[in-house]
């Protein structure tokens, strides 16, 4: 329906496709090699390439030639997964459709040419920005996920997807075609786009999708009165619906309430957001689209930018073509319509006109006699307000761009749940659009709008160190009694108001700080769990010690770590100490599904539920961070903080708290997490030094060395833990978390560090200081080693390499080894099969062990029979033994 629609309006427009038979690519500095040479020799065809986003709630296409959606797709599959493409699902299963295509727009003065260019226009299938030829042109992913793989670096969030293409095509060079109004080649700008966009799946961040554009010149002119823009065709509709796109309605939202709001004090959040919906969210057809997506932009080459919002109906009847117009605008677009912008100097006029539509719902309002907005066609206004074919145009300039330089453009496509709250709303359309307005519900998109501008620049910190941390609110209680609680830090109690100290555990105060925005330099950070301790190493008299250690023994392997960054690295966005606990894992290979938890640790604390009123109903929430048991006891134990007989669990939701100085105050208490908070008891954590006091300064070099171990660790943050009952023939990955208990101030839940960042790999046998110590012999396993062993199928070879054959994961192990050695591997002949140098720290958990992959030094693999090796230490010595092969 959408195909046959846009071709009748490209033929009611004139549209000729001509290939002109000229030179494919201009002349620039860099550009594709691919489409045609200089003398109409075929290249190879650009490396086009389409992906799925869909780690979040958003599953969206993106692309390498300045498109996202599927309206204009190449292959209709993810280059990476090989899956159908989806244009925009949200939320990810819910078989609903948000987005026709999206693409980027740019225009320009080049000479005097006034120029756009465009990955797509709505209504053109003529695409003007294409990738380079393979494999320079491929799109690009990487991951956080997995620090173990290759995509891990230079990654930003848990999916990137990392593409670059050009305008340097003119007509007829990969399908691109002539202006349809000045009758003329298309004109490149000869840019290099560089496109990141990046998808997490956090609560906080799992409705939005952030994108990254670097544009650069690379032709020989200037572009001046640069203006660029984001075009979004959305097609509001169930997957299953193919007429549902004529309902849309779309608008600008400048501010809403912000979230982080207070009881004491609250604010606007600026979000400048444009958001396209079904006009009811098509309740009655299954599956109903009740939701919206929108374009905030968080990033623009400069802060003093002209910005316009512009959105228009797009149809082959002329008389149906149109969108709203300044009275003082008397341009004729030439298509006899009054919205579609064809052609580059129409489009371009949109670009720079400055203009900020109204929302498309009070259409039917704009009188004749209004003195800013053209007077809407008779019989089409109520039409258009209640929902038609509607697109959207946001952009911003001017600049401009010398040859060799990069601007910079970044936005944001979010996505809102439950806007259309009230099922009947759309009665209100067109004749009482306020009514309409007051009935949706913004909340869900301000949210994800205001934490894609937080990742792209996190508030309140200063990225560059020139001093600059951002804008923030203040909110000062002024003579009101109640104390706002902002920072934990540990536990005793000394009271002196106006501020109450309870042992650098809280912080009570009147005013309180909240950054709302950063410092302009860009993060692309988003709020992570504190440090686990498989992430840093100490460095102490010149040695590098992991935080995380593991010493092996035959069935066992003891778990020492070190909690000094897990439990005093302040949260980016809160400030606060989060730091909540610790989680052990363990594994038999390094994939995130095989992990195992083994045993965890929390502090005692408890969430605060506070029953609050919204209109005649009420709810449950959570305004604080959570308060530990002496705490509690203070406030609102009868006793005081002595009565040790008070337990918040005696006020759970079913017997909640009234507090007697005023009753309508109701609340109860939970544990946050599981409260295993005793060491060694409900926790198989123990600390190391028990008694060990809390160090007077948490910098090593300025402290006695009473304070810290042999490496240099604060011995306060030791803890150890053994796991037992192991097996020996295969190796362990074991791993400690850091979590923490989130941020109810920005609706933040608890985030936990990766059980995959840098675990610790060993084999439950003997250490190799052991072995150097005690002088233990080495053996091998399996022996013999049997073809038919199952060993695959058993897990004890081959676990992660599935897609490798079988003779390239065999393995015979060597144990009991000394760090250093060289092992060698001999026929009954003498003749040497292969030579292992063993070579690794004492240190290293893996020490102990090393394999032979069963391939001789001449690349084969071995055959049958019965061999001998031996096993040379450094001092010469030598043990010999025997190994059988069955293949």
């Amino acid at each position: 329906m959408k195909a046959f629609r846009l071709s009748a309006f490209a033929t009611a427009l004139g549209f000729v496709v001509v290939l002109l038979g000229l030179p494919g690519i201009t002349q620039a500095r860099s550009g594709p090699m691919s489409g045609r040479d200089s003398v109409g020799q075929s290249l190879a065809l650009p490396a086009y390439s389409e992906a799925n986003h869909q780690i979040g709630k958003i599953v969206m296409t993106v692309t390498n030639h300045g498109t996202f959606g599927t309206g204009y797709q190449k292959s209709g599959t993810d280059f990476l997964t090989g899956e159908l493409l989806q244009s925009c699902e949200f939320p990810k299963g819910s078989r609903t459709q948000y987005l026709f295509v999206g693409t980027f727009w740019i225009g320009a003065v080049a000479g005097r040419d006034t120029l756009v260019s465009a990955g797509a226009d709505g209504w053109n299938a003529g695409e003007e920005l294409h990738p380079d030829a393979p494999p320079l042109g491929k799109m690009i992913y990487r991951s956080t996920i997995d620090p173990t793989k290759s995509t891990f670096e230079d990654a930003i969030s848990e999916e990137d997807f990392v593409a670059v293409y050009f305008d340097t095509c003119i007509t007829g060079c990969l399908g691109v075609r002539p202006d349809p109004v000045a009758q003329r080649p298309h004109r490149p700008l000869n840019i290099q786009i560089t496109e990141r966009s990046f998808a997490w799946s956090y609560t906080y961040a799992d409705n939005f999708i952030l994108f990254d554009y670097a544009v650069k010149n690379i032709g020989r002119n200037r572009l001046k009165r640069v203006y660029m823009g984001i075009y979004v065709d959305a097609d509001v509709m169930a997957q299953n619906n193919q007429n549902g796109f004529l309902d849309d309605v779309c608008g600008f939202r400048h501010s809403l309430p912000a979230f982080y709001s207070t009881t004491r004090c609250s604010w606007e959040d600026t979000i400048n957001i444009a958001w396209i919906a079904d006009n009811e969210g098509d309740p009655t057809w299954p599956p109903p689209v009740p939701n919206v997506t929108g374009t905030r932009i968080v990033r623009t080459p400069s802060d003093s930018l002209d910005i316009s919002f512009n959105w228009w109906v797009s149809n082959g009847d002329s008389r149906l073509d149109w969108g709203p117009r300044h009275k003082t605008d008397t341009r004729d677009l030439t298509t006899g319509g009054n919205g579609t912008p064809v052609g580059d100097n129409n489009k371009y006029w949109y670009l720079r006109n400055g203009e900020f539509d109204y929302d498309q719902v009070f259409t039917a309002g704009i009188s004749p006699l209004d003195t800013l907005w053209q007077y809407p066609p008779e019989g089409l206004a109520r039409d258009i307000a209640d929902g038609f074919d509607t697109r959207y145009l946001l952009s911003f300039g001017p600049f401009e761009i010398d040859p060799g330089q990069t601007l910079p453009i970044s936005f944001a496509y979010v996505g809102g749940e439950n806007f259309h709250p009230n099922k009947n709303n759309a009665s209100n359309l067109p004749d009482h659009p306020n009514e309409y307005y007051g009935n949706l519900d913004f909340s869900n998109l301000g949210y994800g709008a205001i934490w894609s501008s937080w990742i792209y620049d996190n508030p309140g910190f200063d990225t560059d160190s020139d001093g600059y941390m951002g804008k923030h609110h203040i909110c000062n209680a002024g003579s009101d009694t109640s104390y706002e609680r902002i920072d934990t830090i540990y536990d005793t109690i000394t009271i002196d108001p106006p501020v109450i100290t309870i042992r650098y555990d809280t912080i009570w105060r009147f005013a309180d700080t909240v950054w709302y925005e950063g410092d302009g330099v860009p993060d692309f950070r988003g709020a992570s769990p504190p440090p686990g301790p498989s992430s840093w190493a100490a460095v102490y008299n010149g040695v590098r010690t992991p935080a995380l250690r593991v010493y092996p023994s035959v069935g066992k392997v003891m778990v020492r770590f070190n909690g000094l960054k897990s439990e005093t690295s302040r949260d980016v966005f809160s400030r606060t100490l989060d730091f909540e606990g610790y989680r052990v894992y363990y594994a038999r290979d390094e994939r995130r599904s095989s992990y195992t938890l083994y045993t965890s640790y929390d502090k005692r604390d408890f969430n605060k539920w506070v029953w609050t009123m919204q209109g005649i109903t009420g709810s449950w929430t959570l305004r604080d961070i959570p308060f530990t048991l002496e705490q509690l006891r203070c406030l609102y134990a009868p006793g005081g903080c002595a009565d040790s007989g008070w337990s918040p669990l005696q006020y759970p939701r079913e017997n909640p708290y009234r507090l007697p100085s005023n009753p309508d105050s109701i609340f109860y208490f939970a544990p946050q997490d599981f409260n295993n908070f005793e060491f060694g008891v409900s926790s198989l954590i123990r600390k190391v030094y028990p008694n060990e006091p809390y160090p007077p300064k948490l910098d090593p070099d300025s402290v006695d060395v009473s304070y810290l171990t042999p490496e240099g660790f604060f011995k306060y943050f030791e803890y150890e833990i053994e796991l037992d009952n192991l097996l020996l023939s295969v190796p362990y990955y074991i791993s400690v978390t850091a979590f923490d208990f989130g941020s109810p101030k920005t609706g933040l839940g608890a985030l936990e560090s990766s059980p995959t960042l840098n675990p610790a790999v060993t084999y439950p046998l003997w250490s190799s200081q052991t072995v150097v110590d005690s002088n233990l012999k080495a053996f091998v396993w399996p022996n013999p080693y049997r073809i038919d062993g199952n060993y695959r199928d058993e897990g004890y070879e081959g676990r992660t390499d599935i897609n490798l054959p079988p003779d390239r994961v065999r393995r015979v192990h060597f144990a009991n080894l000394p760090p250093q050695c060289t092992i060698r591997i001999f026929t009954l002949d003498g003749d040497l099969v292969r030579e292992i140098r063993h070579d690794l720290p004492v240190s290293d958990p893996m020490s102990n062990n090393a394999s032979w992959d069963l391939i001789t030094r001449n690349t084969q693999m071995a055959v049958s029979g019965l061999y001998y090796w031996t096993i040379e230490k450094p001092d010469g010595s030598v043990q010999i033994g025997k190994l059988v092969l069955i293949m």
